[in-house]
Parts: C-alpha cells; structure tokens; sequence
C-alpha cells in the first residue's frame, strides 16, 4: 500500500473510531472537590437503579452511552479529563436527569492511579456505592511505526490500556466487598484486525481484549463479571462531514454496508450493563461492528 494511501486510511479510521444486587445507602450531600451536580440535591430515581461509572462521557460515544443508561433510570456518573469538557459534562448530567435518571460529573484522568482512586471515592459518597464499570475513555495519536515518536506511543498505552487497569482496580475494591458488580469495557476491531498507522492504538485495544479475559477468570470468585464490546466504523459529527461518496466507498467494505450508530453501541452496553440475563455472561468479546471483523 503506497504512503499516500496509508495516511488516508489513517486520517478516516481516526475520524470513525473517536466517534468511536445491592441496596444503595441514603445520600449524602456532595462535599468533595471535582463533584459537578447542578442542582442543590441529586435527583430522585427508582429504588433498584443502579450506579453506573462511564469513563470519557462528556462526548462521543461515551456520552451516547451515558445517555443511552440515563434514559434507562439509571445513575450515571460522567467522567471527563480536562476543564476544556466541564461545560459538555455538565450539559450531559442535565439531559440524563430531563430524561429520568440521575447523574453528576467528575473530572479525573483515567491514565492516573491517584485521581482514579479519588474518583470513586466521590462516587461513593455522592451515590452510597457503584455497580458498573464502563471503561470507555480514549485517545489516538496515530502515526506509522517508523515515525512514531516514543511520546505518542506511550499516552495511547497510558490511556487505552492503563487506564483501564486502574479503573477496574479501583472498581474491585468497591465491587469485591458486595461480591456483585459488572464491568464493561470499551475496545475496537481494531483490536483484532489492526489497523496501518495505528499500531499504539491496536496495541491498547488488544491489550484490552486480552485484560478482559483475565480479570473475567480472576473476578468471578466475587460474582464480578467483565465483558468487551468492539465498536466498528461508527458515525459521528465527523463523519457527517464527509461527502456522501466517500461515506459511501467506506461502507462498502463493510458487509452489512453502512456505519454504525453510536445508539447500537450503546445498546449493547446497556445490556451488558442492566440485563439479568448478562448474570452468566463473563469474559466475553462482542462486536458492533456491522461485519467487518468476520473471520478473525
């Protein structure tokens, strides 16, 4: 493949892929720093509605999939990294509650043990507990492998995969105690296909992949369950961009012939989330991906 077509491929897979039972204890007024609720008192929802961690949902497809929760009753707490998404994050808690469910926002950098740490422990004292886990958050700084610099290699792993890691410690912690909990991570195909010019990025998400498996095994002492889901080409504003040809070229090579919807990812996770049926599903990979990864 000549570089002009790599670096093509590149720029669009970019412009896709980042579109890409316990009782709860009363509330307690929120006193930590970093804790956004726009109203003086949470929201009051159903008694058996669960607290659900999105990490990286102030926009994007974590911010579908927030919403996708929230309008399922749900209590939802929005995570975002820079002060740059405060106002986004704090438009999402405000259309999570218009829609029914609870929510409120917290600024922590995945990639950081100690602000993870400190994250949950404002969840907790904003929400009694947390039942689910949605490791959503990440980032691409796409390059070939003989160009790319140490740095841009190192932030996607920090991102993708560490991050990861320290949220589903942190999770543990809470979730081990109850011996309930459910997590779900966020991965790609590119994951299992890969991809040219991004193999930091394949690299995290595979790591994801293979992560999931072994905390799925070492988790289920606890009734602790761990799944991925693998998003494909999905649309988003970027996209929408695009002149309807070029759309059109891409979907080709997908067999069901068309874009995702960040509503079809979001599904998935709401029901790898909530559904009683997903009590007896653990270590599992699933693709929404219209196809695309077939074979592999």
């Amino acid at each position: 493949m000549a570089l002009k077509q790599i670096t093509t491929t590149m720029n669009l897979i970019t412009i896709l892929l980042l579109s890409s039972a316990a009782a709860f204890a009363p509330f307690t007024p929120l006193k930590a720093a970093g804790v956004s609720s726009t109203s003086s008192t949470l929201k009051m929802v159903a008694d058996d509605a669960k607290v659900i961690l999105v990490t990286g949902s102030s926009r994007g497809l974590g911010k579908a999939i927030a919403l996708d929760l929230g309008k399922a009753g749900q209590k939802v707490v929005i995570n975002y990294v820079s002060d740059g998404s405060k106002e986004a994050a704090e438009g999402t808690v405000e259309e999570i509650k218009a829609s029914g469910g609870d929510a409120i926002a917290i600024q922590a950098d995945s990639s950081d043990p100690a602000a993870i740490k400190d994250m949950f422990s404002q969840v907790v004292d904003a929400f009694g507990t947390c039942d689910v886990l949605v490791n959503n958050a990440g980032i691409t700084k796409d390059g070939l492998v003989a160009r790319m610099k140490p740095a841009n290699w190192q932030a996607v792993i920090d991102v993708n995969l560490s991050g990861v890691f320290y949220c589903t410690q942190a999770f543990f912690k809470v979730a081990s105690k109850k011996r309930t909990g459910r997590i779900i991570n966020i991965s790609s195909v590119v994951g299992q296909i890969g991809n040219p010019g991004q193999a930091n990025y394949a690299a995290a998400k595979g790591g994801v992949i293979a992560l999931t498996k072994s905390n799925a095994k070492e988790f289920a002492t606890r009734n602790v369950t761990v799944n991925c889901v693998c998003p494909g080409f999905i649309a988003s504003d970027m996209t929408a961009a695009l002149s309807e040809e070029y759309l059109e070229k891409v979907s080709s090579g997908i067999p069901l012939k068309r874009l995702g919807k960040p509503e079809e990812v979001a599904g998935m996770t709401r029901f790898l989330a909530l559904d009683p049926a997903c009590d007896y599903i653990t270590g599992h990979t699933f693709n929404v991906d219209g196809g695309i990864a077939i074979g592999v």
